[in-house]
């Protein structure tokens, strides 16, 4: 079939195996140009299947030569019906991992389950024996707790007052105010419960039960802090409590190890285009202008250069550096103090008509449809594909 982006709101309906492909091939390329990290040899990437969780599995398989195992939840295809993107970015890294001779195997369910997490165990004791590095990278808006039957939903939302600021379609340019009611606190306690470090605690507490956590092993949760300008609706919202309870099961986590000499780590990223930021509102904006000022700098990165830098120079340099609260941070060049100057200055400024020339509204708008396979170069996409793509290593 011929395969068009098909877009509602900040959701791509549909994906493009080929672009997906030759993106996850981009992002392979990228890192065997940087060289060889002395790194894991033995992971398991919980959230696996796109973003920062993708560019950890490839930075593992292909910095380090790491046997991997990823764990997502994806649509398959059907006929007529293309797979979510998720599903051809992992049959793209298998293949090539093959190839390369690189193990690689997935479970595509569920990973708050207690079945995934069981089926995972024992395939990490039959084959890999012990891992050394776990990444936690799930961003979803639900979890149906196991131990209760019940389904928990999170929301981005202002606590205490209502959040007024303005954002950008970046389908149509159109800059326009936008305000967000204040939330409940039954929707905090569910913000958390989704998003924050209960269920990262429940995979290690499994591996560890069942003696697979290696000497110096290693798990890291990615998070997300932003400028001031974002904090009420961010980092002092509803998703910055999931945060922090996140932030605070690494230390819970890093007590549990000393037996394996071990450590938990969440490292705050950089504002990118992933399909989790797009629905959050203000951020769009916010991306477009911090994009045309790094870009400027010389120091923009994508998710892949992000996670290289992370691995290379903080998880295994001499020594991880970290932030007075136990955090490494990776977002320090968005946070520079030249940067945020520069888009404090900006953002008064920014309307429909200035966008195209004080931001990067197209660089938005294309990372968005790189994420779903669409607009990479070297890719025709007028020629028939077929939807029907398995994923080598599927179990």
């Amino acid at each position: 079939m011929i395969i068009e982006p098909r877009t509602r709101g900040f959701i791509c309906l549909t994906s493009h195996p080929k672009g997906c492909e030759k993106n996850v091939i981009n992002q392979i390329e990228y890192i065997k140009s940087k060289g060889t990290i002395d790194g894991p040899k033995k992971v398991l990437v919980i959230g696996a299947s796109t973003g920062f969780g993708l560019a950890s599995r490839i930075t593992s398989a292909f910095g380090s030569n790491a046997s991997t195992i990823g764990v997502f939840f994806e649509k398959p295809p059907e006929e007529g019906k293309p797979a979510t993107t998720g599903w051809y970015n992992s049959a793209a890294f298998e293949e090539q991992a093959h190839k390369a001779g690189l193990y690689a195997k997935s479970f595509n369910g569920d990973a708050f389950s207690d079945e995934i997490k069981e089926q995972t165990l024992q395939l990490i004791k039959k084959d890999l024996g012990k891992i050394d590095l776990v990444i936690y990278s799930l961003a979803s808006p639900l979890r149906l707790d196991p131990k209760t039957g019940i389904t928990h939903r999170s929301v981005l939302k202002p606590i205490g007052k209502t959040y007024s600021n303005k954002t950008v379609d970046f389908h149509t340019g159109v800059v326009k105010d936008i305000s967000i009611e204040p939330c409940t606190e039954e929707e905090i306690k569910n913000t958390v419960k989704v998003m924050g470090g209960e269920d990262w605690q429940l995979w290690i507490e499994a591996l560890a039960a069942q003696d697979l956590l290696s000497d110096k092993f290693m798990t890291v949760a990615y998070s997300y802090i932003g400028p001031s300008l974002t904090e009420d609706v961010y980092r002092k919202g509803t998703i910055g409590r999931a945060k922090d309870h996140l932030e605070a099961t690494a230390f819970t986590i890093t007590d549990m190890l000393k037996d394996v000499n071990g450590k938990a780590y969440v490292s705050v990223n950089k504002a990118l285009v992933t399909q989790a930021s797009s629905a959050i509102p203000v951020i769009p904006l916010y991306i477009s202008l911090l994009y045309k000022i790094m870009k400027k700098e010389g120091i923009h990165e994508g998710c892949i250069e992000q996670i290289q830098r992370l691995y290379k120079d903080r998880l295994y340099a001499e020594n991880t550096a970290t932030d007075k609260k136990g955090r490494i941070r990776v977002d320090d060049w968005e946070m520079r103090d030249d940067v945020q100057a520069q888009i404090k200055e900006l953002w008064p400024q920014a309307t429909t008509e200035s966008l195209a020339e004080i931001g990067d509204l197209e660089g938005y708008s294309d990372d968005f449809f790189n994420l779903f396979g669409f607009r990479i170069e070297g890719v025709d996409y007028t020629q028939d594909v077929d939807e029907m793509v398995k994923i080598p290593g599927l179990q």
